[in-house]
């Protein structure tokens, strides 16, 4: 994911308080967080209070960003906290433990095979650890070590959520077929 110039000057003027660069970088990360989150959440109408939770917590935070070029990955860890945060709140969360070894286990489903449409319709059977990856990694095109970042995790538990996600999802396309 490259940042523009653009976007970054947006940053910057949006930590010294200018309203225009803040209303421009809430329009560029408005629909690509709010996919994400729904993808997250399975509800159109949680998401949108997540997001405007998220929102509320980006002007506040903005200030104390150091590097404007990880706006991005700023901006989707906070709405990966807020999303899982509500999930845990509604009892709908269970956190996965997964062997790290599960990832030598698992073949590689190749990228070119997993189309956003159908990542999209079965990725709400998977966990809600693994789906922020394979939604982060496949639909929104991170490189796995910024998934992490994103996620405050390690790369090797970014890579064990993959593989538990890509093994589910396996598993749903052999009994649909």
């Amino acid at each position: 994911m490259e940042i523009s110039k653009q976007e970054i000057r947006w940053v910057l003027r949006a930590q010294t308080g200018d309203r225009e660069a803040l209303d421009e970088l809430f329009r560029l990360v408005q629909e690509p967080l709010y996919r994400y989150i729904v993808s997250l959440v399975n509800s159109r109408t949680l998401a949108e209070d997540i997001l405007q939770e998220v929102f509320i917590l980006i002007y506040r935070k903005l200030r104390w960003l150091r590097e404007p070029e990880l706006f991005r990955p700023w901006a989707y860890r906070i709405a990966t906290r807020e999303a899982f945060k509500h999930l845990k709140r509604e009892r709908r969360w269970s956190d996965q433990s997964v062997d790290e070894t599960a990832l030598e286990d698992v073949p590689v489903l190749p990228r070119d095979a997993l189309t956003p449409e159908l990542i999209s319709q079965l990725v709400s059977q998977v966990s809600p650890a693994s789906r922020a990856v394979i939604v982060l990694h496949y639909l929104h095109e991170m490189p796995l070590g910024e998934v992490a970042d994103v996620l405050g995790l390690a790369l090797g538990t970014v890579k064990s959520r993959l593989a538990y996600g890509l093994d589910s999802l396996r598993k749903q396309l052999s009994t649909n077929q």
